[in-house]
């Protein structure tokens, strides 16, 4: 590429998209919002104990490292002037919460993720505080329900099980943050003057946050006994926060964040009220745009702030219905039961199925999301025969995907009033076309997935270059660059659709009610629990050793 096209292409915007089961650093022309390059390291998820999910912050900082790195190597070798990136942008996974040192620039414990179950004891202790165990007691102040999804209870279970958290607290060193806090803090020079900051939309998902005075609540961080000092700084979505301190970009300012599914529906150039998009992702999320009013569901569905792209723009909420288990699933069936050994021949088992053959099969390893809010729900698998092969789970799992999207849309259609006409689609599993089509057919509408399908990247990366003081990337309707599109219409009659969808709740319904917090004090699971049983075997041990006694 000669030095006259490299002028051609204007400036350049980098996305760090930090999610549940990889980071990644993708560049776009700010122009035309062509990706360029774009570089994906898979991240570690710890398991320590059921019901545990646990990464590294230290893993996820040198995976984003890495992966800035190599894509700007791969950008020099396509010849594309690095310091063509005026901006970088970034969206992550929500919820997940980091504690770290301020002094030393270390993490006290591991990232507790927001799929983590650990907390249902001390959501249960906290309802015992509210009047009539009402766990949407804060709904109207913070959106959401009391769960363990959210940052406040992960927090308060870290101060009352980590000992150098409350030692670090009392010393005035601690800090925490969502996953966007601990990078921007780490990438604008940590120990050294990092920026403690998070965004609005990040904010929103902690339940420490008023979502209406757009500020930490001191009521809810009395309730929830978290000290103030530790919190980050709320900023909009669209300013510039820092520079970066290290690495090819150095000097590059951060001037755009977003929660991942925030971030998507930018992408996903979602402006208007009523304008939704699903996320297929390691878990599942349809956001329908509110605009400037925040609209409370009456069927299971989250309030949050969707976006303030600007410090003295105004704030715009969405409705939000979370699946905790999609993309999950897939790694589950590859990791956990080896019935594959990569992602993608999860869509060749269904193909070659092309049905379930009656089995059905609902993946609340986290319990039950949107719309139940159901923690005490585990995954099954049921409908089965002996003519059930792998195929038929593969496709099952598929489909499971398909049906908690159907769940989730059915409630916003009642809470919006406007039943959607189609449903646009982002995310990693937007490339299975067989899970495309099973949702379509599933919904009975069409499934429109956008020719580029980093739309959650995209949104961080137009929030960046549209931030006062970069100013290279236009919001405004006229300008934004219009989106090809695949196209899927639904192919089986609505009967079927529906026969399907009702054996689905089905076995909803028989998923819950599995798990309580209530277990043995030390799990422990001996034989030797069952004091009938543990009488009969130690005294026929005991006739034994008088019987080998008396016969000798």
């Amino acid at each position: 590429m000669a030095a006259s096209d490299r002028m051609v292409l204007g400036p350049l915007v980098g996305s760090i998209d930090q999610g549940t089961s990889s980071s990644r650093f993708l560049v776009f022309n700010a122009k035309t919002a062509e990706l360029l390059s774009h570089h994906q390291v898979e991240i570690q998820q710890k398991f320590p104990k059921e019901g545990w999910v646990e990464q590294d912050p230290k893993e996820i900082l040198r995976s984003v490292h890495e992966c800035v790195e190599r894509t700007c190597e791969k950008l020099q070798q396509l010849n594309i002037d690095i310091t063509n990136i005026k901006a970088i942008g970034v969206s992550n996974q929500r919820e997940t919460t980091v504690v770290w040192d301020k002094t030393t620039g270390e993490p006290l414990y591991n990232a507790i993720v927001w799929l983590d179950l650990r907390t249902q004891s001390t959501v249960e202790r906290l309802l015992k505080r509210i009047p009539g165990n009402n766990k949407s007691f804060f709904k109207f102040r913070t959106g959401l329900p009391l769960s363990t999804y959210f940052s406040a209870v992960k927090l308060r279970w870290l101060l009352d099980n980590v000992e150098e958290i409350r030692q670090a607290v009392d010393d005035g060193r601690a800090m925490f943050g969502t996953i966007d806090s601990w990078l921007i803090w780490c990438l604008t020079g940590g120990k050294n003057g990092g920026v403690h900051c998070t965004d609005v939309t990040n904010a929103s998902r902690t339940m420490l946050f008023n979502i209406h005075s757009l500020d930490w609540d001191p009521e809810l961080c009395q309730f929830f006994d978290i000290p103030m000092e530790i919190l980050p700084k709320v900023r909009s979505s669209s300013e510039i926060y820092g520079l970066m301190k290290s690495g090819a970009l150095t000097g590059v300012p951060i001037s755009g964040c977003l929660g991942d599914q925030s971030a998507a529906l930018v992408g996903q150039m979602c402006f208007q009220d009523g304008q939704a998009k699903n996320t297929y992702g390691t878990g599942c999320f349809l956001l329908c745009n509110t605009g400037q009013k925040s609209v409370f569901s009456d069927h299971g569905l989250l309030t949050t702030i969707a976006y303030k792209l600007g410090r003295d723009k105004p704030v715009c909420y969405a409705l939000e219905g979370s699946v905790a288990i999609a993309g999950a699933v897939v790694r589950w069936l590859r990791d956990n039961l080896g019935i594959v050994k990569t992602s993608q021949e999860v869509e060749k088992l269904a193909a070659e199925a092309g049905t379930s053959y009656g089995c059905y099969f609902v993946p609340a390893f986290s319990g039950l999301y949107a719309p139940y809010w159901e923690p005490s729900a585990r995954g099954i698998i049921c409908g089965l025969t002996q003519f059930t092969n792998k195929n038929h789970i593969a496709f099952a799992a598929l489909e499971a995907v398909c049906f908690q999207t159907r769940e989730i849309l059915d409630a916003m259609n009642k809470d919006c009033g406007i039943p959607l006409s189609q449903l646009q689609v982002d995310g990693g599993m937007t490339n299975n076309k067989v899970l495309m089509q099973l949702q379509s057919d599933i919904l009975c509408i069409p499934v429109v997935k956008p020719s580029m399908p980093e739309t959650t990247a995209l949104g961080a990366a137009m929030a960046a270059g549209a931030a006062e003081g970069v100013g290279i990337w236009s919001l405004n309707p006229g300008d934004l660059t219009a989106v090809t599109c695949e196209r899927f219409e639904p192919q089986i009659n609505p009967e079927e659709s529906e026969y399907r969808y009702a054996r689905w709740k089905k076995a909803v319904m028989k998923s819950m009610g599995w798990e309580t917090s209530e277990a043995p004090s030390n799990g422990d699971t001996s034989i030797f629990c069952s004091l009938p049983l543990g009488f009969f075997i130690m005294s026929s041990m005991i006739m034994l050793i008088g019987a080998k006694y008396v016969s000798g």
